[in-house]
Order: C-alpha cells, then structure tokens, then sequence
C-alpha cells in the first residue's frame, strides 16, 4: 500500500489536524437512517462509519441508508462486525443464513470457506456496505475461552492459517475489505475484553508457533486490514495491551510481519481499555503506538463522543504527545482504504435481494446451509421424533454475539415435525422442570458450551438418566463426551446450524 506523503505542522494547519483526526475515527451511530450530525462530521472531514445490528432493518433500508451516507462523501468505508455464524448484524433478528467459523473449520473445505466468504461479501457490496470486522483468525487453543469459542476456525493452528486466508480471499474477491482479528491472538484468554483486560502468560516460542501463525497466513492473502485485541501478552509488552502497544503494532506487525495495511483497534469503550485508560487517552495511544484508526461506536454513538475523540488527537499533537507525521499516516491509510473500496462499492440504491438473502423468515437453502448440514457431526441413534419437546439452556449473552439473535432448534423443528412444543431454561433450571413440561414427549436439550457451564452438564446428566431416549444438540464448542440417544454437534448456533440439526432430528437427512 502506497502512503500519502506526510505534512509539515507548519503546513498542515489547524483544519488539517482535525480533519485527520476524524479520518482516523470508526464511529456509530443510533437509528436506520444517518443523523444530520454524522451527515455533518463526513463533510468535515469523517472517512469512516461503523454499523451495528440496531442500525439494520433489512437489505432495501441498509442499502438506502449507505446511499444516504455515500450522498455525502463518495468513498466513506461503511464498516461491520459480520462474521457470519453466532456474529451477525445483517440478520440480527433472525439468525444467521451461514455457518461461523468453527463449523467451517469442522469441514475443513477451504474451497468452501472461500465460497462462503465471497457470499456473504457479495451479500455485504450490493448492501454499500464495504469494510468487514472480520475474520477471527483467533487460535481457540483455551476450550473455556468465553469470547471467541465458535468464532474461531478451531485449536489446530495450521487449520486456522488455511481457514483464515481463504476466508479474506473470499471476502475481497466480493470487493469488501477483510479486517483481521484480533492481533496478536485472543484465543487463550478466560477473561472477555469487553469485561476486563485478559492476560496471556505465554512465551515468545509460542506466540510464534501457535498464535501468530493465521495472521502471517493473513498478510499473505493480502488482507486489507488487521484489528488489534485488548490483551496484555507480557512476552511482547509487560505493560500496555496490544491495542495501545508500540513493540506489537509498530514493531511486530508492521517491522516484523511486514504488514502495510490498515490497523483498526477493537472497540474503544470496552472496558479493557475504557476502564483503565479511558476512551480519549486510548486512542491518542493507540493513534501513537501504529494503530491507523479507532473503532468506537458499539455502546457510545453520539456526536459528542466524535467530537472529544477528534479534540483529544488533535490536542496530543499540539502538545506533543502523539507526532503528527504519525497522525497524518495514520489518516493516509484510512483514505487509502477508501480509495480501493470506492470502484468496488455499488453507488447505492435498492439491490436485487433474492429471497434466500432477506434477514427475516427465510428457509431457503443455499451455500451456507449447505455449509451447515456438512458441518453437523452425529453419535449415537435414534428414531425420527414425533412431537417433541425442545428445552434450550440458555447462558449468559457473549457481548460480542448479543442477546437480541434468536438461536437454538425449536423454530427450525417445528417447521418440520407439526406439534413441537419448546421452553427456554436459564441458569437455575432443573432437570424436574423440564421433564414436567415435556410430559410424555421425546425431549431435545440444546446446550451452548455444555463444557463452560457446569449447572448444563447436570441438568443434562439428570435428563438422559431420567429418559434415555433424550436428543442433546450441543450448538457451541463440543468438549464433552457425547451423550442421550442422539449426540449432535452443530459447531455453532446460526440459524442455519439449528436447521441443519432439525433435519436430522426429523429424519429429514441421511444421519451418517
């Protein structure tokens, strides 16, 4: 990547600061449509917007609103936390029309990864949208890690090299920019950064062998983009975490890794780093330590927070905190992004959405199902169940999944076998409940992460040795021996996951 010439303080002036102080910010925003206020801020100089779930309705309003914005400034980078699987904006509110990462991973197809990849970054171009947080090339080499789990490609590194790669292929051959993350690895972590700040205590042959294995397989597939993770990897920096640490943006990804694209930070108001440094002195941090720009906008979306955020850089020029020239390229990669996303991205409009790409309501089968059904992996046998009952244990939301996506198997079950009754039971719940509600009827007990939560394992545990006849759908990471009449790991709990497990459930499928 070629970047722009950097400018002198004495020619740069005031109105170039804050313009490249903007450029550098990823923010959000409330609501479908843009606010005059972000209207206002792309004017000024703003090169990017980032979008969430509450920001989407459906392709036809996302494609009307990235119009809106593109109204503005022709080449804004409209950016997205889509990972497909569990993570998924597009089709928040019904689930998501392709497997995650690990059940990729579970095939071990990299022609599909790629397939499926291209998919979703044609599905993410017709919609304007033109830069993906996305993917995980996270090595889940801890099974309790409680953040990336499904979103990984698995624990095997070099299946996470080949996965990641043809994932970014698949993605920028749709002409949407791939973000890797979240470097160096969070995949040994058993703290969620959105909590707190993890810590990995591993040493320098390790990361080598194991955690920064995918993001070279990354670099090498010409990823236009790398996030940075909240993690403090004492190997590489005693100190700062990697989002605000100079030896690990600047001296390991750029000097070491040869890495020339740009570098995105995970969300600034998590509280790893929101908590300890705050948003503002993050960011000028970050902006120091080789970050080129700076997400924010998952839980601060107002006008206010751009505002402090510009000021602040600006601020830490003036008084030297933060070098200019270090600002200026920072801004000049964000525009250079910009520049090789703009013939790429349709102009806006409404796209031709086919009906297996609308968010809500769809069962339409399609490479992502497909994906899914060749991810399922069943033990055990059992006859096709009539009138079942399904009771889905439910954990505590990841934040980065969100507790607004429906998961589990009872919708997709009930489309299929008439007269499927379900419950939903939190923390707490007992095996008695559920055999009470089930009455007579074949119980289907669908898990997530059985392994993490240990009042899962008993309920499970009492429920197969009450009725041996029990179905266990395990929709996240399968670590426990298989158990009930029917075992199925689904290696994620997408929508198309769940119906990829209702059909062989209802012997819709051959099971082998």
């Amino acid at each position: 990547m070629t970047v722009l010439a950097h400018r002198s303080t004495g020619s740069h002036g005031k109105d170039g600061l804050a313009r490249d102080a903007l450029a550098v910010l990823q923010p959000g925003f409330e609501g479908t449509t843009a606010p005059a206020w972000l209207l206002r801020q792309l004017g000024e100089g703003l090169t990017a917007v980032g979008l969430f779930g509450r920001n989407i309705a459906s392709p036809e309003q996302l494609a009307a609103l990235t119009a809106q914005l593109r109204a503005e400034r022709d080449d804004v980078l409209v950016a997205i936390d889509e990972e497909g699987g569990d993570v998924t904006r597009l089709e928040v509110r019904g689930g998501s029309s392709f497997p995650g990462n690990l059940a990729l991973g579970a095939v071990d197809d990299t022609a599909l990864t790629r397939a499926v990849a291209r998919e979703l970054g044609r599905r993410l171009a017709e919609c304007g949208v033109n830069l993906n947080w996305a993917p995980s090339a996270d090595v889940n080499s801890n099974p309790d890690n409680p953040v990336i789990g499904v979103r990984s490609f698995g624990a095997d590194t070099a299946l996470a090299a080949r996965h990641t790669a043809a994932y970014v292929e698949g993605l920028q051959a749709a002409g949407v920019a791939a973000c890797t993350k979240h470097f160096p690895g969070h995949g040994d972590t058993n703290v969620d950064s959105h909590h707190a700040l993890p810590r990995i205590d591993v040493d320098l042959d390790t990361l080598q062998a194991r955690e920064l294995v995918p993001f070279k397989a990354a670099i090498e597939a010409g990823s236009k983009a790398v996030m940075s993770a909240h993690i403090l990897v004492p190997a590489l920096d005693p100190t700062r975490p990697a989002t605000l640490s100079p030896q690990i943006l600047t001296g390991l990804l750029r000097k070491e890794l040869g890495y020339e694209g740009l570098i995105v930070t995970d969300g600034m108001e998590m509280n790893a780093i929101a908590g300890t440094y705050g948003i503002e002195r993050g960011s000028v941090l970050a902006i120091a330590a080789g970050a080129d720009a700076i997400c924010v906008g998952g839980g601060l979306a107002d006008e206010g927070t751009v505002l402090r955020l510009r000021d602040a850089l600006v601020a830490a020029v003036r008084e030297g905190a933060l070098p200019e020239e270090r600002l200026a390229d920072a801004a000049a990669r964000v525009r250079a992004l910009a520049e090789w996303t703009r013939p790429r991205t349709p102009s806006g409009g409404t796209p031709g959405v086919r009906p297996d790409a609308r968010p809500e309501g769809s069962r339409a089968s399609g490479i992502g199902l497909t994906a899914a059904r060749r991810a399922v992996v069943v033990s055990g046998t059992a006859a096709p169940v009539a009138a079942p009952y399904v009771a889905t244990f439910a954990p505590v939301a990841n934040i980065a999944v969100g507790d607004e996506t429906p998961w589990g198997v009872a919708a997709e079950l009930a489309g299929l076998v008439p007269g499927t009754e379900s419950g939903i039971y939190p923390e707490g719940s007992g095996a008695g409940e559920v055999l009470a509600a089930a009455g007579h009827r074949t119980v289907v007990a669908v898990v997530r992460d059985a392994h993490r939560h240990p009042w899962m394992t008993e309920v499970l545990d009492a429920l197969v040795a009450a009725r041996p006849d029990t179905v266990v759908v395990e929709m996240g990471v399968p670590r426990a021996e298989p158990r009930g009449a029917l075992y199925i790991a689904t290696h994620g709990a997408s929508r198309v996951c769940g119906r990829a497990a209702a059909e062989v459930i209802a012997g819709a499928r051959d099971r082998a």
